[in-house]
């Protein structure tokens, strides 16, 4: 009786399974995400994560655990370097499986699996929260801006004086500026007029 041993057999003998194990884990850490079937992407997560816990103490003993199942010395540098830095501090669920529908020619259900850290979409990025006014009434807000006003210091009512007696002297100055134009223009329509005048003095 075959109590409590139930695997995903993947229609190979032990020694295939074992090896076609090993190679896509190996892809998977090199890649941090691979494509396969969905089977076949269930079977690896049983089979690497395990893996992935024994390197958060990184001893001699737990690599040579690791590289007996992978059998690849540079899968188990990186994954005891880079990838056991990166989930340290997370307790299991180290991959994710997301589907990605049937494949053209044999209808088979093919998987995407990734190292969940190792995703920067689905990854929290800290920001600042939104300050909302939904505690604040009317009234309040009518009160600070008072205040506000009233806290004014001299230094800020000496700049305001400034700038106004600043404004006053352009506008003088536009205002004269205007009145000089408006003379000129008389002065003009008048000096016609006297030469009309003379030339037809002059005809007559």
């Amino acid at each position: 009786m075959r109590h409590r041993n139930k695997k995903i057999k993947l229609g190979r003998k032990k020694a295939h399974r074992s090896s076609t194990l090993a190679n896509l884990a190996c892809s998977l850490i090199e890649h941090k995400r691979i494509n396969t079937t969905l089977t076949k992407a269930k079977a690896l997560r049983r089979f690497i994560e395990p893996l992935i816990t024994k390197t958060k103490e990184d001893s001699t003993h737990n690599r040579r655990i690791v590289f007996r199942y992978l059998r690849n010395k540079e899968s188990v540098s990186v994954l005891f370097r880079s990838i056991s830095n990166k989930i340290g501090d997370r307790p299991g669920g180290y991959t994710r499986i997301i589907k990605l529908g049937r494949r053209m020619g044999d209808n088979a259900d093919m998987a995407m699996i990734e190292f969940v850290d190792f995703n920067e979409l689905y990854t929290k990025l800290d920001k600042p929260k939104k300050s909302t006014r939904r505690g604040r009434s009317k009234s309040k807000q009518k009160n600070e801006e008072i205040s506000d006003v009233d806290a004014k210091s001299p230094e800020v009512e000496s700049n305001d004086n400034n700038k106004n007696i600043t404004l006053k002297k352009e506008n003088k100055k536009t205002s004269d500026k205007e009145n000089k134009y408006v003379d000129d223009k008389e002065v003009k329509k008048s000096s016609n007029k006297k030469d009309s005048k003379t030339s037809e003095k002059e005809n007559q």
